[in-house]
């Protein structure tokens, strides 16, 4: 079948014969996903590994203060984190019409690092410095990328955004290399060495809150400027006589999308694979189409996120890095994709 024709002219493909409709499918990911965030909030190694019941919670004051004042805040910063990478990588992906693209091709998650690093090196592990210049560093990456792109000289200006990103990041990773061997060995190593794998052990309250603005007030913009994406992903001129500011809505929607980037980047540290896989399954279950891909891409990349740090803080006694599993889970189900998708297309 060849599909239908959405409003801004992209071929879309055709549902299958018995299909859900996709508000239906993105209500039932949405109760899908407050009833793992409930269960997740009851799961621990405290008292025992294992669900908790609601009487032990009521009569334990110390299971009351781990789930309110630890777990909590950190289920809910593993959910803004996977949301936020899987938002800003369905946008990278649709804009720039290249299905390999996530969160860190502009030199955001590279330029947080460093930022990171840079803190832990010359002033020590101080959790506001720390974060502040990861936040500071991974703008900065967006800015220098900005700049190369517009005094480059090959290809088209998207194009040059991507070779551009591209050069930062490696510019960026150089200087976390120089930054790790002029660390202690003894200490400052080793917690350079634990932001760069990821973690929400350090999370609270206090941490949550000084992200969840930015975080949110982006996600938001990609959501209610989800519409546009059908129209910036064509070529500027077909985009301008279809009515949208091609220059300008793209400019928006990419700073949004980097905002929520650096933000959880800065507390959780490198999380990779979230902000590409997601969106790929987003888009097998609701098609191209920007109106469902993004909603389904949140939500599912806060599924994949709460599942994750499940998995992190409960499988062993020590609690093993998130940004470890995410590439190690991402890295499977993009082997899936890759093998499976010849075969979906020809049934199609």
């Amino acid at each position: 079948m060849s599909g239908q024709i959405n409003g801004a002219g992209a071929r879309l493909p055709t549902p299958r014969r018995g299909a859900l409709p996709a508000d239906r499918r993105l209500a039932g990911i949405t109760a899908l996903l407050g009833a793992v965030v409930v269960l997740s909030l009851f799961l621990g190694r405290y008292p025992e590994p294992g669900i908790m019941t609601p009487d032990r919670l009521a009569g334990d004051e110390l299971a009351q203060r781990l789930v309110f004042n630890l777990r909590l805040p950190r289920l809910l910063t593993a959910l803004l984190l996977g949301m936020s990478l899987s938002a800003a990588g369905a946008v990278f992906q649709q804009i720039f019409a290249n299905p390999l693209v996530e969160p860190g091709l502009l030199g955001v998650s590279q330029g947080a690092a460093f930022g990171a690093s840079l803190s832990i090196v010359l002033w020590g592990n101080a959790g506001w410095l720390v974060q502040g210049l990861a936040g500071l560093f991974a703008f900065i990456g967006l800015g220098l990328s900005y700049v190369l792109a517009r005094h480059g000289r090959f290809g088209g200006s998207v194009l040059r955004l991507v070779l551009a990103g591209i050069a930062v990041s490696a510019l960026f990773s150089a200087g976390v290399g120089v930054l790790k061997y002029l660390a202690d060995p003894l200490s400052q190593l080793q917690e350079i060495t634990f932001w760069l794998l990821g973690g929400l052990s350090s999370v609270t309250w206090a941490k949550l809150w000084s992200i969840a603005p930015v975080a949110v007030a982006s996600l938001y913009v990609l959501y209610r400027m989800r519409w546009r994406l059908n129209l910036l992903s064509l070529d500027d001129s077909t985009a301008y006589s279809l009515g949208a500011a091609p220059g300008r809505e793209r400019a928006l929607l990419l700073a949004a999308a980097v905002a929520a980037t650096a933000a959880v980047v800065s507390v959780c540290g490198m999380v990779g694979w979230i902000g590409l896989i997601v969106p790929h399954i987003a888009r097998r279950l609701f098609g191209a189409d920007a109106r469902f891909a993004v909603p389904a891409a949140l939500l599912i990349g806060g599924l994949f996120g709460v599942l994750c740090d499940d998995v992190a803080r409960t499988l062993l006694a020590g609690e093993i890095p998130i940004g470890i599993l995410t590439s190690f889970v991402g890295s499977l189900f993009f082997l899936v994709i890759v093998t499976t998708y010849g075969r979906v297309a020809e049934q199609r």
